[in-house]
């Protein structure tokens, strides 16, 4: 929460936050079909890569223990 210098709350500080946060609300806009799919596409991608470099590193940690102790 806004905090002065004293370290109390004041309700300038809080009114002005809310100011804040209502202007950049105001600046948003609903995303196309397209630029949403574009998103959706992109995350899912990174997703998935995040999930395969976890699953390789899962196992070499399995694969490379096993192979050492045979």
């Amino acid at each position: 929460m806004a905090e002065n210098k004293s370290g109390s709350i004041s309700l300038e500080n809080i009114t002005n936050s809310i100011k804040q946060y209502i202007r950049i609300l105001k600046l948003t806009r609903k995303p196309s079909m397209d630029e949403f799919l574009t998103i959706s596409k992109v995350a899912g991608a990174g997703i998935l890569l995040i999930g395969i470099i976890g699953f390789a590193v899962y196992l070499i940690m399995v694969l490379i223990p096993t192979a050492i102790v045979k």
